[in-house]
């Protein structure tokens, strides 16, 4: 699912959707956030509240906040060809 240890500071995700659309976001818990992502409507996105089940399919770690939402942006440039590019090239089984 990742190419980096998502244990402290922040992460960068992509979630795939239930529709087969990608959503990216940035945390400091990814396993928090998906839960929020797929059982909160308080807490979770509301673009992801009616295209549940999420699943994360990428995690990329950031030193801080501030570069956490440059990547979050770059990424959220990108085409989703390149986006699916970026999440096959983690993936060491792939």
């Amino acid at each position: 699912m990742s190419e980096s240890n998502s244990t402290s500071g922040w992460v960068v995700y992509i979630l795939q959707c239930a529709d087969q659309t990608l959503y990216t976001g940035v945390t400091t818990d990814p396993e928090r956030r998906l839960q929020e992502h797929n059982s909160d409507n308080r807490l979770g996105a509301r673009y992801t509240r009616s295209r549940r089940p999420v699943t994360m399919i990428y995690q990329e770690s950031c030193t801080d906040r501030s570069s956490a939402c440059q990547r979050e942006a770059a990424i959220k440039k990108l085409s989703r060809q390149a986006k699916l590019r970026l999440i096959s090239a983690s993936r060491p089984d792939q």
